[in-house]
């Protein structure tokens, strides 16, 4: 499996998978306990094994523990 990219900016993480058109943006609003997405790829991409769902469920970990790392959420916030 292709490793995923994770890339902070601005107040946002951006999980990609190199080379596909597999990407999503999280943020964080300041009243909300937990990460939405933004900017989400929308169809599977036929030149790569991984499925979309496979894709933004490995991404929203990703994503989700990355913000945890940063301070962005608490554990206790979160399911």
């Amino acid at each position: 499996m292709t490793k995923l990219e994770i890339e902070v900016q601005d107040g946002d993480i951006t999980v990609t998978l190199p080379n596909t058109s597999y990407t999503v943006t999280y943020y964080k609003p300041k009243n909300s306990p937990q990460l939405l997405a933004k900017r989400i790829a929308t169809r599977d991409d036929p030149l790569v094994a991984m499925t979309l769902s496979e894709f933004l469920a490995a991404a929203w970990r990703l994503g989700h523990n990355k913000a945890r790392a940063l301070g962005w959420i608490n554990v206790a916030g979160t399911h």
